[in-house]
């Protein structure tokens, strides 16, 4: 796995010897960010469910100010800690979380932090998407924000999360991303 375009490409990303995560495919992860192109020169991003940290690591290769990567396993956490560490990105420009994803956005929900322009989630395919009502404009996300859920192909998610609306579906394989604002 490679950092597709920007800052970083071409420079390999570390990932796990097993197959218990899935990263985001390369191809999926190009037509994300020609999406978000116009987007994420600046921007705040939430990398929710990060696993090796691929699309944190490709918004920050294409110019985000700022990446918080969450994810609950501290064997992840560590790996996307050297995958930052290996590309010498400034810590300025990262935390990584290690929790729970829904956890994460609950307190995230409760403290003035500044919101994120974009979240990106990507939990296992058998995970409830139920804690996306804790992804609030304002709090966790800012009022022009956007949230983007790589999904499963065969598990359909709601037009409304909370108050946020879909506007769009891209389907790859057996992937989709739904995106909400």
């Amino acid at each position: 796995m490679r950092i597709i375009a920007g800052n970083y490409r071409g420079r390999k990303i570390k990932s796990p010897p097993s197959l218990a995560t899935r990263p985001t495919s390369d191809r999926l992860r190009e037509t994300l960010f020609n999406i978000l192109a116009p987007r994420i020169e600046g921007a705040r991003f939430l990398d929710l469910c990060a696993g090796t940290g691929a699309v944190g690591l490709e918004a920050l290769s294409r110019g985000a100010a700022h990446v918080t990567f969450v994810d609950q396993s501290r064997r992840m956490s560590a790996l996307i800690k050297e995958n930052c560490d290996a590309f010498e990105i400034d810590n300025g420009e990262f935390e990584v979380v290690t929790a729970d994803a829904s956890d994460f956005l609950r307190r995230y929900a409760r403290q003035s932090k500044q919101p994120f322009d974009i979240i990106f989630f990507d939990p296992p395919y058998a995970m409830e998407y139920t804690m996306l009502n804790y992804v609030e404009r304002g709090s966790s996300l800012a009022n022009e924000g956007l949230l983007i859920v790589e999904h499963y192909k065969k598990k359909e998610l709601g037009e409304e999360l909370g108050a946020l609306r879909r506007f769009r579906q891209v389907k790859q394989g057996d992937s989709v991303l739904s995106f909400y604002r």
